[in-house]
């Protein structure tokens, strides 16, 4: 049974360049863990990430990120757990430029907009 993935294409003057959603998760989540006050990552439905790694149905998410490459620009969507006391429009504004920066400085394709969905909090 093979999963089909998507490929971000950045064509090139001497063939193309394809980077796959897993990259570009892994990129994102990379720079949502270095925010300050950002305790973890969860799938869109509430589950922890330790959780889901079991769950067929959860692959796309798997991460806390999911990418949809289907505009001009990609969209990303970030589930996270916040540690208690943190200011959250803030983590979510320095989340959002985090990856913005990240995502766009290591695959040079625009990222439109990034979403940050907070689902749970840590003490």
């Amino acid at each position: 049974m093979s999963e089909s993935k998507e490929y971000l294409t950045l064509p090139e003057e001497n063939g193309s360049i394809n980077i796959s959603e897993d990259v570009i998760a892994t990129i994102a989540v990379g720079a949502v863990r270095e925010v300050e006050g950002v305790s973890g990552m969860m799938g869109p439905h509430g589950a922890s990430v330790s959780d889901m790694t079991t769950r067929k149905s959860a692959q796309k998410s798997i991460r806390g990120v999911k990418i949809d490459m289907t505009g001009t620009a990609m969209v990303l969507d970030l589930y996270v757990t916040v540690q208690y006391g943190t200011a959250i429009p803030e983590l979510a504004e320095n989340a959002q430029k985090a990856v913005m920066a990240a995502v766009e400085g290591m695959t040079g394709s625009a990222v439109g907009a990034v979403n940050v969905h907070v689902g749970g909090i840590t003490m």
